[in-house]
């Protein structure tokens, strides 16, 4: 039993179209999309493919709009570290699992923790080039607190060098995005990245 087209289309594909595409998939790598415990893997996928790129559906920028600037003239580094996410590389649309980092020096304005952590989802719920994902995240912050600077980090642990090609596991890869003082400043900087100690021992 198939859905209705019409009203599971997205970004102008049809929910007919995106599972037969699955089933095409399987046979081109030696499946039978009858075969009974396959009959509902084209609906699980699309179902999955809904919640994996969510992202594009979702404007990053909005999450931050709601600033608050009764801070008692708080002016310290703030930071949010640890926050997990989960991507896929689109050069194999395999996954991308890891963690964030991000601080600011706010410029009398800040925005609710949770917020950030909602951009990191925005932008991790899609393909993804670990390096464009970091520098969007840090551009959004900036476009939106105009904070004195912003530093984001990201951990990365990629699918598609340790399940295919050169197979290498436990490998893990580092980004980083410095705006104004925390790409200025070294001890803005050094104090950042002593509270993410991305790497080290934490206790």
């Amino acid at each position: 039993m198939t859905r209705s087209s019409d009203s599971d289309a997205r970004h102008g594909v049809s929910r007919d179209d995106a599972e037969s595409a699955v089933r095409t998939l399987l046979r081109w790598a030696g499946e039978d999309p009858a075969r009974e415990g396959l009959l509902d893997t084209p609906r699980r996928v699309a179902d999955a493919y809904t919640e994996w790129f969510s992202g594009y559906a979702t404007d990053a920028d909005a999450y931050l709009a709601r600033t608050f600037e009764e801070v008692a003239g708080y002016d310290e580094m703030i930071v949010l570290r640890d926050i997990e996410y989960e991507s896929h590389c689109e050069h194999h649309m395999a996954p991308i699992i890891g963690k964030v980092h991000v601080g600011y020096l706010p410029a009398g304005k800040v925005v609710g923790i949770s917020k950030l952590a909602r951009v990191v989802e925005a932008y991790a719920k899609r393909f993804q080039v670990q390096e464009k994902m970091t520098a969007q995240i840090a551009g959004c912050i900036q476009r939106a607190l105009a904070p004195l600077g912003v530093g984001v980090v990201v951990e990365g642990a990629h699918e598609c060098m340790t399940t295919r090609g050169v197979h290498k596991r436990g490998v893990s890869m580092i980004t980083s995005t410095m705006l104004g003082s925390f790409r200025e400043d070294a001890r803005t900087r050094a104090e950042f990245l002593r509270f993410i100690e991305v790497g080290g021992s934490r206790r």
